[in-house]
């Protein structure tokens, strides 16, 4: 009898899930419920997929709005129905216009006009389809109007949004969040009637018993609705079913394609490969995944047309048929992949292929989807409303002040001292925490699906132009369609510019380079001797401070160790403790002794110990006697909304039953399920980090054998792991000469030639691009400037502008000093009208100014800097006020091993963390009065003594150690060394910029 129910996908109107929905249905004895959210179909899904469970028919529909106005219900008599109310509401939501007064003539829909709308516009004429909802609220205006003679017409129509009174104030409170006003002054029309609740079915009966064939209709509607979708285990895939339109023309491509493949990837040939691809052949085949290869194929095989450079990652690289068709650069046979991660019988959905592409090409590579299949959405996801910014909210909404909404946000309080108001911003920030705020786009998530998208749900459309369904990847996976992961990366585009600057400066060596003959850099001992001493600044996924201290740790100097260390990195495996036992496993096998024989024998290559995501499943099958199925869902329910699931629960179960009856011992039992459980949602899989090292070794041989235009190419791509100044140390540490902006030799991107690395306008932030543009587009349309003045005319620009390329030293090659050229940009521009930006036919004359004496030094230029590009370009050692009373480095650590140390260093990065029991400590990096990098950490006795204040030169006084190799000192004592004053502001020094404005 209820056709007009809301959750909280009802955005900021609602007060709980579908679920709920249905538990207060199965309560107050509903079995049939239809489920009409605002303007979405977010929850229609799971509410059919949940419904069973509670022994309840669903029904889906649409409570169309403008606004909080409500214009009327739609409901679903069927999927086709369903679509059509999907197609209409994701027409206004695209289009954001308010839907009108009447929809559009639907053919398996039922429209029901809420009754005081029907009142307000005296609608008369009502079709076949349509009807006139009454609440119990209405009953009582019904018998004094002239609807209450339209018997067949009038349907049930009670809404609900609330089980009680705090669900009433919870949606108070939202609303007024969604209006940005104080509670106080929330108009009424923003709210729904607090009587929006759910009878049990006698107490309505009895509310409308002298309308009896208001109940007969309502019944009679809603047995004629029904929907599904299948979420049997069995489930057929709704993704495109066929590339090619036909299935045996699909699997003939396929094979084509692998077998074209071959000679590629495996020109030598051999038995085991071709056992291995009839092998994967056959299973995908089975399984009904030929479309969803050769939909990815042909998508990489468009990036190569285009020249856009991507690394196919995922379990998909476990495959030698993805391998074959170039969707990833990973030989599975080299690495003995575990093909039954990739695919196995037991497993509905179809492989994980994530493939990166630049972050310049992935909206092109989106684009050509879009247009090239039929039925494609982005994959929505939902932003929920998190602790501290529900708490803000709310205190905002209470018209708290700034500072007892911050201590609020921030937990620092005591609760037997919150007064009324406080107290009810933490009750009810607790119930609106994970709440759905709005819905958001997945990382990369695309639905490429046989039918159209809106059979599952409405579409929204955000700035980036493309619609994008309301559900999840979860429940999407839950009902069939499987997504295609098109990832964007700063790192591919990192390889593709070095390239392209690489081809510029050296175009005879360019055509010899390869960057995707990763077998050929695997077995470089330059490279490889680049990885054991971790000088990897730049490359990819190997350059964090963590990562340097990882690969000395493991001495890696080879491909296979670098996929291990890309996974061990990962904080699963460093949780569960395995990082460490991993590594003194790897440097002594006496300890492989402390190995359970079993998990030993599961996993001889990386000790006994679980790396990979594929491990979890290996241990689940072998160890603990689950099905490879079983084990899939106990790896997947590691993360995300998939722990909550009853699956998962039942699996868990399971898992340790199984151990009992095989007579482990419970200690044992546990402390490999914590293993599993710490680690399985962060681990990767092992074609996931072999991609990951395919991509490092790419940037690695960049990196050996043109180094500074590779570190060009990391500058011009936003850096990477640390800030734009380190990689310009790097790029000087290598050999290159570094040069501030020059506005006859600078691009807005950096630029090199030779070893002159020439930084680009786009490091000065308060620089306008349009100016940067017309100093560009002169040069290149008329030549270089000859003087000042040649650029003041050419250039129409402001004073302010030409302020920060002068204290930038940006027209050195006129070898006048900057504060006389300042001084010549005020006398000539300040106060003057904008010119207009039209060539003259003749050059003005020049006026002629006496100028007073100024002077600038080395220290002015380097303050300069700092202020402008954030850094400075001298050595940071030579702005102490106090020289460094020694020379001690990261060269002389080996010296020290032991004993104690005093070393000055500048700070590069700081890591912040806790220990077990929640105390701060912490790692950081810095580089010496020689540029090379050493490692401190900061332990809780020292941490809660001394603290990083941001950048600068700090002296340290610790101890050396060593952990398998690595050096580090443990810190006892830390202070951070003053700079000297800023000469520019000195009141003793005349000739400086401050004197010089004064003077202006």
């Amino acid at each position: 009898m209820y056709l007009n129910c809301h959750t909280y996908y009802s955005l900021r109107f609602g007060t709980f899930s579908e679920v709920k929905l249905l538990e207060l249905a199965k309560e107050n004895h509903i079995t049939r419920l239809a489920l009409t959210d605002i303007n979405n179909t977010s929850a229609c899904m799971n509410f059919v997929r949940k419904s069973a469970e509670f022994g309840i028919t669903p029904i889906a529909g649409i409570d169309f709005r403008n606004g909080t106005e409500q214009m009327y219900v739609g409901i679903a008599a069927n999927n086709e129905g369903y679509k059509e109310l999907n197609d209409f509401l994701s027409l206004h939501l695209h289009q954001q216009k308010p839907f009108p007064e009447t929809p559009p003539k639907f053919e398996h829909v039922f429209t029901i006009y809420p009754f005081e709308k029907v009142l307000l516009t005296e609608k008369q004429e009502f079709t076949e389809y349509e009807y006139i909802g009454v609440s119990i609220k209405n009953l009582r205006k019904l018998p004094f109007s002239s609807y209450v003679h339209m018997k067949d017409k009038l349907v049930v129509l009670q809404p609900v949004t609330f089980r009680n009174k705090r669900d009433f104030n919870a949606h108070r409170l939202l609303r007024a969040i969604d209006k940005n006003v104080l509670l106080s002054r929330l108009p009424t029309s923003e709210e729904a009637d607090a009587d929006e609740k759910m009878f049990p079915i006698a107490n309505l009966a009895t509310a409308f018993s002298e309308y009896s064939f208001i109940l007969e209709n309502t019944e009679k509607l809603m047995k004629q609705c029904h929907i599904h979708f299948d979420f049997s285990q069995g489930r057929k895939p709704q993704n495109l079913k066929t590339y090619t339109g036909n299935r045996a023309s699909d699997e003939e491509l396929l094979e084509k394609l692998c077998r074209q493949g071959l000679s590629y990837r495996y020109p030598e040939g051999g038995a085991s490969i071709l056992e291995r691809l009839d092998k994967e052949l056959e299973l995908i085949k089975k399984m009904d995944f030929v479309s969803y290869f050769l939909i990815n194929w042909d998508i990489v095989c468009y990036a190569r047309r285009k020249g856009y450079f991507y690394v196919g990652r995922g379990s998909g690289a476990n495959s030698i048929v993805a391998y074959l068709l170039r969707i990833t650069d990973v030989d599975p046979v080299d690495l003995d992949l575990y093909f039954e991660r990739f695919i196995n019988l037991y497993r509905a959905n179809p492989p994980d292929f994530d493939i990166d592409f630049s972050w310049k090409d992935r909206q092109d590579v989106t684009q050509y989807i879009f247009k090239r299949f039929d039925h494609v959405a982005l994959l929505g996801t939902y932003v929920t409303f998190r602790y501290r910014g529900v708490v803000r909210e709310l205190g905002k909404v209470f018209g708290l002040p700034k500072g007892e909404i911050d201590l609020l946000a921030d937990g620092k309080y005591h609760s037997v001292l919150l007064d009324e108001v406080s107290s009810l911003v933490m009750k009810y920030g607790k119930l609106i925490e994970g709440f759905p705020n709005y819905v958001s786009i997945h990382a990369g998530g695309i639905l490429i699906s046989e039918k159209p998208l809106h059979c599952f749900s409405a579409t929204n459309l955000p700035p980036k132009g493309f619609p994008t369904t309301q559900f999840d990847m979860v429940i999407a996976e839950d009902v069939g369609l499987y997504k295609f992961d098109i990832l964007g990366q700063r790192g591919l585009a990192k390889i593709k510019d070095a390239m392209t600057i690489i081809k510029t400066n050296y175009p005879e060596k360019a055509a010899s380079i390869d960057i995707h003959a990763i077998a050929s850099f695997k077995k470089d001992p330059r490279i490889n001797a680049l990885i054991k001493k971790a000088q990897c600044m730049g490359c990819f996924y190997v350059e964090s401070p963590a990562m340097r201290m990882l690969l000395k740790k493991l001495e890696v100097d080879n491909y296979l160790g670098l996929v291990a260390a890309s996974s061990i990195i990962r904080p699963g495996v460093a949780k569960s403790g395995m990082m460490r036992e991993y590594i003194l496993r790897h440097r002594n096998p006496e300890r492989l002794k402390n190995a359970h024989p079993v998990m030993l024998d599961i996993m001889p290559d990386t000790y006994g110990v679980m790396v990979y995501q594929e491990d979890v499943i290996k241990v689940a099958h072998y160890f603990a006697d689950l099905t490879l199925g079983e084990a899939d869902v106990l790896r997947r329910g590691m993360s995300g909304k998939f722990r909550s699931r009853d699956e998962f629960a039942k699996v868990k179960a399971k898992f340790i039953t199984n151990c009992r009856e095989k007579g482990y011992d419970e200690k044992l039992i546990f402390e490999i399920w914590e293993q599993i459980a710490s680690f399985a949602g962060y681990a990767f899989a092992k074609g996931h980090s072999a991609s990951y090292a395919v991509e490092s070794y790419q940037t690695l041989f960049l990196k050996t054998y043109y180094p500074l235009e590779f570190i060009v190419a990391v500058l011009n791509n936003g850096g990477g792991f640390y800030g734009p100044e380190f990689y310009i140390h790097e790029a000087r540490m290598l050999g290159a000469t570094v040069h501030q902006p020059c506005v006859n030799k600078s691009l807005e991107i950096n630029r090199i030639s030779g070893t002159d690395i020439y930084l680009g306008f786009g490091y000065l932030k308060d620089l306008e691009k349009k100016v940067v543009n017309k100093i560009i587009n002169e040069r290149l349309i008329r030549g270089s400037f000859l003087s000042f003045d040649d650029f003041l005319e050419r250039v129409p620009i402001s004073v302010e502008q030409i302020s920060i390329l002068v204290r930038m030293d940006a027209f050195r090659f006129t070898t006048q000093n900057r504060y006389h050229l300042l001084w010549q940009a005020h006398m000539k521009l300040a106060g003057k009208k904008k010119k207009p930006d039209i060539p003259k036919l003749f050059r003005p004359s020049q006026r002629s100014f006496v100028l007073p004496e100024l002077q600038t030094n080395v220290l002015e230029t380097a303050f300069d800097q700092m202020e402008l590009l954030g850094f400075p370009l001298c050595s940071p050692f030579e702005l102490l006020l106090h020289p460094p009373k020694n020379s001690l480095g990261s060269r002389d650590l080996s010296r020290y091993l032991d004993r104690y140390i005093d070393i000055y260093g500048y700070l590069v990065t700081v890591k912040n963390t806790a220990t077990h029991d929640g105390k701060r400590m912490h790692f950081a990096t810095l580089t010496d009065q020689h540029g090379e990098v050493f490692d401190t950490v900061l332990f809780p006795q020292v941490a809660f003594k001394y603290r990083f204040r941001g950048r600068g030169i700090y002296r340290f006084y610790g101890k050396v150690v060593s952990e398998f190799g690595f050096l580090s000192i443990e810190v006892l004592k830390m202070q951070k060394e003053d700079y000297i004053q800023d000469p520019r502001y000195s009141e003793g020094n005349s000739g400086s910029y401050r004197h010089m404005l004064k003077t202006l």
